[in-house]
């Protein structure tokens, strides 16, 4: 294997001959450190090449959730030169069907928990060869068989499901330990990942992330963020779905290219499970959404966890709150440095660096990244006004896999990508999301941003979520309708009313409010506007 400079695939290989010691991931109790990480991904790679015959180019999926098995997996299939294609453990039979024939994959790695699913559709696609992980197999014997055993037949956590020649992921990576490692030259322009976004809004398209993409990325991400990255190993609370490349770059390439250790949370919604296992570490950096404090912080043992040791507590994916930036802080001493990015940037543009917060703001651009702000005709914004933002840099896609129009719409020939985002630039240098392009409401002819007004509710101290959309309203126009989750059933809709109308401009308040014990979701925490409009 030939490993190139200014690729991902050279950012791991250096850290598996950096710390081979050291502690790489933690899941469910269990520790593989960076030397057998090392082995198991170089034995399962030599058997994706040798055994499946899978060549350079080739696409493999990955389907599972935050356990030490996907970082293997991804690993092993970058070392033989094979490209990502990330897949949500949670999709239904025809978004799998839609995933795996639009990428063309050709192979599969799956945790059994979530197989029955694809196993009804995987005939139907292009996948040849399917490899399935218990929960359990990288548990040391006997506990792996106990506790595969009690997920399975106890706990009865493992659906029927039927492939037609099936391999299990212990059995392969035994039989690549005797195989030659693949011989690939993995270049810089190479295609890495195939990571689909846009779903909630159509059919799913994939970013073409390439090995220089992501491996710009992290280089710019500790250029901007020294305190993630000390020469001592680093604990890393990653709760955050590894098949987003949010996660996935903080903890498999920035985070682990310094030798950090990641504590792998399966399922960040089960809180008790979370708080097990992030209080048996002093972690020196988080990575979470909004959403994932804001639980974490309403529930009774969030003073169990140490934070003695936080250095850095960091926040993207769906916009901060200012009452849930104050509450951490608070509790844990450590401010939440919000920063922006997309699937189609690898996805880091901006972020607050950790000397220089700013609440409200998602801080300043990355080295190497040219942002702007732009009308609707297309001309560039002053300071202060709001327009689309636009991004330049070695982190943007190289488009959308196999849609050119759709890449054009968004790409341009001098390398700007139009992010559907609404910012100003202050004059001191820091961005301001306003809101997504298309979440935002006209309310006779004034603009109302939606993460505007859900911030001023959650000040209230009985809300613990709000959502904001926009309704037809009997003029033909629209109006306001907030959705709330609270923890005071005395709280009343004009009580949400009154609150808001102290804080916002007239027509800015909600004309309407709806009480839910809960909000939809997205896997990864992101409350789902468009489902609460559908509805």
């Amino acid at each position: 294997m030939t490993v190139n400079a200014n690729t991902a695939l050279a950012i791991f290989e250096h850290a598996f001959q950096a710390y081979p010691n050291r502690p790489a991931f933690t899941c469910l109790g269990t520790t593989l450190t960076y030397r057998q990480i090392d082995e198991q991904s170089a034995a399962l790679s030599a058997y994706l090449a040798n055994e499946l015959k899978l060549v350079p180019g080739d696409r493999i999926a990955l389907q599972m959730p935050n356990i030490t098995q996907y970082p293997i997996a991804l690993y092993a299939a970058l070392r033989a030169g094979l490209v990502i294609v990330n897949v949500n453990p949670l999709y239904t039979p025809r978004e799998l069907r839609h995933q795996l024939k639009d990428s063309g994959a050709k192979a599969l790695i799956v945790l059994a928990n979530v197989a029955a699913e694809v196993a009804q559709v995987v005939e139907q696609t292009p996948v040849e060869h399917v490899i399935v992980t218990e929960i359990a197999d990288f548990m040391p014997w006997p506990k792996r068989l106990l506790v595969n055993l009690a997920v399975k037949y106890i706990k009865k956590m493992v659906p029927d499901f039927f492939f037609a020649k099936p391999v299990a992921l212990l059995d392969a990576i035994k039989k690549g330990q005797g195989l030659a490692a693949p011989q690939v030259d993995v270049k810089p322009e190479d295609l890495m990942i195939l990571q689909y976004t846009g779903g909630t809004t159509g059919v799913a398209k994939a970013a073409m992330l390439s090995q220089f993409n992501l491996y710009s990325n992290v280089q710019q991400i500790k250029t901007h963020f020294p305190e993630f990255f000390s020469d001592e190993s680093e604990i890393f609370g990653a709760p955050l779905p590894l098949y987003h490349i949010y996660a996935l770059n903080l903890h498999l390439l920035s985070g682990f290219s310094n030798g950090a250790h990641s504590i792998l949370i399966p399922n960040p919604r089960d809180l008790p499970s979370l708080f097990d296992a992030l209080s048996a570490h002093k972690m020196t950096v988080f990575v979470g959404i909004n959403t994932l404090f804001n639980a974490m912080l309403n529930h009774k043992r969030f003073d169990e966890l140490d934070f003695s040791k936080l250095k850095v507590t960091a926040a993207g994916g769906m916009a901060l709150t200012s009452e849930t930036a104050r509450k951490w802080e608070e509790r844990t001493k450590s401010k939440i440095s919000e920063g922006y990015g997309l699937t189609e940037t690898s996805p880091v543009v901006t972020t607050n660096k950790v000397s220089a917060v700013q609440l409200g703001s998602i801080g300043t651009p990355l080295v190497d990244t040219e942002v702007k702000v732009i009308d609707e005709q297309g001309d560039t914004l002053p300071a202060g006004e709001a327009g689309e933002l636009c991004i330049r840099g070695p982190q943007v896609m190289q488009g959308y896999w196999r849609k050119p129009d759709a890449t054009k719409e968004v790409l341009d020939d001098e390398g700007w990508f139009r992010s559907g985002d609404i910012a100003l630039i202050q004059p001191d240098g820091y961005l301001k999301i306003v809101d997504r392009k298309k979440d935002m409401i006209i309310v006779s002819g004034f603009n109302v941003y939606p993460n505007e007004v859900e911030d001023v509710a959650m000040t209230h101290p009985a809300i613990l979520e709000a959502a904001v959309v926009g309704v037809p309203s009997s003029d033909g126009c629209e109006q306001v309708k907030i959705f709330v989750v609270t923890q005071d059933e005395s709280l009343s809709e004009e009580d949400v009313i009154a609150h808001c109308r102290e804080n916002l401009t007239r027509y800015k308040v909600p004309k309407l409010v709806e009480f839910r014990k809960e909000l939809p979701k997205s896997n990864v925490g992101k409350i789902l506007r468009r489902e609460l409009r559908d509805q």
